[in-house]
């Protein structure tokens, strides 16, 4: 059975893993643990761009409108307007361009102020997706994480797990974090394997809202510069449109449409948690689940689930 298959590309890459695969112009599909809610790390940021995108073509904002974003507004995180040390001016489509292509925190943050977390609940629930939970900004997370392991916020966390003496002590915290309620499923932004392959399905087909704004994501999660994970699967002749998403230590997830020569596309969303807690997935386990399912759909395109 190909859910057996899948099932032990993930024990043997020691993680637990969900993943959904659906035929992007046909009615094949695949799903192996779809249905549970899993860590979405930063694929989550498909649903703010979707929205983003949503307003401006309902003309609700203006994609071009240009915003001042100072080092005190920065997020957690080690890249784009996280680590600036000046104010930067800069258009909110490309604030969203940040955000799908290097994954910034600030940047996504700057955009879940401006659009509204309850307007994206909103929209995914009028589509019909259920399978999301998404508490808002990335900072209000991370500070989530940090209180739920004994500290006041996350800064104070990183300064206590810096300062640490000797650095064992320090490792110990981290881990504390790691597995802190404010990391588990449920309490951090998360997802189903199966309405984020939908998602995505329904982004492809202009049906996740106006054609423009579905265009403009497809567009911009193309670009995508963390692509290393589901594309390991593939040769280069194949197309991988992603956001991934990664909780150091812990969460390595991936969620795209995946473009083969022969024009057949398929949305596919492959989630998974290291069952060795601070020890990373690899990223060709992604990749392989991956291949493996899109090879099964490929010759069968049966409808199979577990």
């Amino acid at each position: 059975m190909i859910e057996e298959t899948i099932a032990g590309v993930f024990a043997a890459g020691d993680c637990w893993g969900s993943l959904s695969a659906l035929e992007v112009d046909g009615p094949g599909r695949l799903s192996v643990a779809g249905g549970e809610l899993a860590v979405a790390a930063s694929t989550f940021k498909i649903t703010i761009g979707l929205e983003f995108f949503c307003q401006a073509a309902e003309g609700e904002l203006d994609a071009t409108e240009r915003v001042v974003v100072s080092p005190a507004e920065a997020s957690v995180g080690g890249q784009g307007l996280c680590i600036t040390e000046d104010p930067v001016e800069i258009s909110l489509r490309d604030v969203a361009r940040l955000m799908l292509t290097i994954s910034d925190n600030t940047a996504t943050d700057v955009l879940i102020r401006r659009v509204g977390i309850e307007r994206v609940k909103a929209r995914l629930s009028g589509l019909g997706f259920t399978g999301f939970h998404l508490p808002g900004t990335t900072q209000h997370e991370f500070d989530t994480a940090a209180r739920d392991a004994g500290f006041a916020d996350w800064d104070t966390m990183a300064e206590a797990v810096r300062d640490a003496t000797p650095s064992e002590e320090g490792e110990a915290m981290w881990q504390r974090v790691l597995t802190s309620p404010g990391m588990r499923p449920g309490r951090i932004s998360s997802a189903t394997a199966d309405d984020m392959a939908a998602l995505v399905r329904a982004v492809w087909r202009d049906e996740a809202g106006p054609a423009e704004a579905c265009s403009n994501l497809r567009r911009m999660m193309g670009q995508q510069r963390l692509t290393r994970k589901i594309v390991t699967g593939f040769g280069s002749d194949v197309l991988v449109a992603s956001k991934s998403g990664t909780v150091p230590g812990g969460v390595s997830n991936d969620v795209g449409v995946v473009t083969f020569p022969d024009g057949r596309r398929y949305a596919i969303a492959v989630l998974t948690r290291s069952l060795t807690p601070g020890a990373p997935t690899r990223d060709d386990v992604l990749g392989t689940a991956a291949r493996v399912a899109l090879d099964h759909l490929r010759t069968n395109g049966t409808t199979r689930s577990r």
